[in-house]
């Protein structure tokens, strides 16, 4: 007998964050998203015609959400706040960095939904870098950013360094502060 329980779009995105934080791509189905809905695997072909079209659906929001705290950088008055600001940020959004690994597996050609949906993550990525251009014109203009390091080079390194695992449980904030400490001054005590 088939489950015909209504959920919520909020129900449905929360529920494919979860399935594919702990299954990963490969391991993400239908069914097992209709087990975790409580509706049938046919309630969800309603809405999507594949797990690729639900999945680039739920980073394109994502991806949307991230960005639209990112622009929040703006209002940050100098270029250590902002760089304060961007850091923790990236901290409290941490699964979007697992999330992105996930969606580069997911295959552009499955239908149209899905190529329209991966090219649009796309250029939400290069608005994220966009996004960030005043960033490092004023951490250049206030003589905080060394001229000489390719300004992809620096905000790739910022944005990775929220993958660097904490093997040892350090507490989360020394951790934040750390790599924080990391990045304005490396690891060198200066002379």
């Amino acid at each position: 007998m088939a489950r015909e329980r209504k959920f919520s779009l909020d129900d449905l995105l929360q529920a494919t964050k979860q399935l594919l934080l702990n299954h990963g791509y490969e391991g993400f189905t239908f069914s097992l998203m209709a087990d975790s809905l409580d509706v049938s695997r046919g309630a969800l072909y309603k809405y999507y015609e594949n797990k690729e079209e639900l999945i680039t659906e739920y980073m394109l929001y994502e991806m949307d959400h991230f960005l639209g705290k990112l622009k929040e950088i703006e209002g940050q008055i100098g270029f250590e706040a902002q760089f304060d600001f961007l850091l923790d940020l990236i901290f409290s959004s941490s699964d979007i960095q697992k999330m992105i690994k996930i969606g580069q597996q997911v295959p552009v050609n499955i239908n149209i939904k899905v190529k329209e949906n991966k090219e649009q993550l796309d250029k939400l990525h290069l608005n994220m870098y966009q996004c960030l251009q005043n960033f490092l014109k004023l951490g250049k203009e206030e003589k905080k950013l060394n001229p000489n390091i390719p300004e992809p080079l620096i905000l790739g390194y910022i944005f990775q360094s929220v993958a660097i695992p904490n093997h040892f449980d350090i507490p989360h904030s020394v951790w934040v502060d750390s790599i924080k400490e990391m990045i304005r001054n490396g690891m060198f005590i200066k002379a």
